[in-house]
């Protein structure tokens, strides 16, 4: 009876393992309660900045999904942000369709789209995907500029979702008339795409998406289909990010093409999930949030720089540019796995625990020894 006990009470024990949190599922609880008390204390139009951030962020994540795990940069990633935007607004605006209703619809536009560019784009190796990625937001502002009656033109679409100028009240909050509600709505979105992202890196697929990066010849030589991981993370990003840029058009009340497809914004992007560390959920969801916060501050910062008598607001770009760079020179693994593997210094790690998602997790490592062996296999084989 002692052993049957004692044995029921290690199988609990089992089940209970995964639900214990590391230092790190910690820290990451805390951060997200620290999200959801900010607007207490924080002023509103730190809010609203906060809000917009969190949209930014969700932008990084998905653009990390596709180019940080299977190693195919993308330089146009504003494509599904801008396709997501733009298809939601079309149809509240000409058809009447509910926001609430249009935005998933305008995320699965962005994911047609995924699969639509990303079936063909997926085959080419190296620098020519990233070269299609790049010229496709190009021919979509151009197509969009061409139809100005549907699009907006160079003014985009404008009162998408309105919002009651008397009452503030419309479908979805928005953060110039509700800071608390419109931040909310952004969080909302925000951990609504990193739990999905998270949860597939940290899945069987994640495993392959890693190994895809490390030496997809290999994971092809096992049977797997790269190509076809590949294209369902491009799909996945689309509907994300798609979703992203249809609740962030209707939360502002307009999507304009420089504020979702502009090659400025997937440069941006691609910078900010480089900062927070690439390759890792929460690094991309970090490094989009220090990312904008960081802009912000300096664009509204009340100095004089003594030298040339200049305010900073009016060279904060270019000081940002000089921040950003010194990041990418001192910290080039990116923020976050540098702060984890400086605390692992100082604390040691726990056991069972793993750097970032998608970092080098025992799974990754496995998959990692599998495939070296795989190619050692090969190689006697052809001798």
């Amino acid at each position: 009876m002692a052993s049957e006990t004692g044995s029921e009470l290690k199988s609990w024990r089992d089940i209970l393992n995964p639900i214990q949190m590391d230092r790190h599922h910690q820290l990451g609880l805390l951060g997200i309660v620290g999200l959801f008390v900010f607007p207490v204390f924080a002023p509103p139009i730190t809010t609203i900045q906060l809000g917009a951030a969190l949209f930014f962020a969700t932008f990084v994540m998905s653009w990390d999904f596709v180019s940080g795990y299977t190693g195919e940069i993308s330089f146009g990633h504003g494509l599904f942000f801008g396709i997501g935007g733009y298809a939601s607004g079309m149809l509240n605006l000409h058809m009447g369709i509910d926001p609430w209703i249009a935005a998933p619809l305008g995320a699965v536009a962005a994911a047609v789209a995924g699969l639509v560019i990303g079936f063909p784009s997926l085959r080419v190796k190296g620098p020519y995907f990233s070269l299609i990625t790049l010229v496709t937001p190009i021919i979509l502002i151009s197509v969009f500029r061409f139809f100005p009656d549907l699009t907006g033109g160079e003014l985009g679409l404008i009162s998408v979702g309105t919002v009651d100028k008397l009452s503030g009240i419309g479908p979805i909050p928005s953060p110039g008339f509700d800071p608390f509600a419109g931040y909310y709505l952004a969080l909302l979105v925000f951990l609504l795409a990193m739990g999905i992202f998270v949860a597939l890196t940290r899945s069987d697929a994640g495993i392959v998406f890693t190994a895809i990066r490390s030496d997809e010849v290999a994971v092809a030589a096992t049977g797997k289909n790269p190509a076809k991981f590949k294209l369902f993370a491009f799909v996945v990003s689309g509907l994300v990010g798609g979703f992203a840029g249809a609740m962030y058009g209707h939360s502002v009340g307009g999507i304009a093409v420089s504020e979702l497809l502009a090659l400025i914004i997937s440069i941006e992007v691609i910078i900010a999930a480089i900062l927070g560390g690439i390759g890792t959920i929460t690094g991309a969801a970090i490094g989009g949030i220090f990312f904008y916060m960081l802009r912000v501050w300096l664009r509204n910062l009340e100095f004089t720089i003594p030298i040339i008598d200049t305010p900073i607001g009016e060279v904060y770009f270019l000081l940002f540019g000089l921040i950003t760079l010194g990041f990418l020179f001192f910290l080039p693994e990116g923020i976050v796995p540098r702060l984890v593997s400086e605390w692992r210094k100082r604390t040691g790690p726990q056991e069972g625990e793993a750097v970032a998602d998608g970092g080098d997790t025992p799974g990754v490592r496995a998959i990692q020894a599998w495939v070296a062996e795989l190619k050692e296999i090969l190689k006697g084989g052809l001798r």
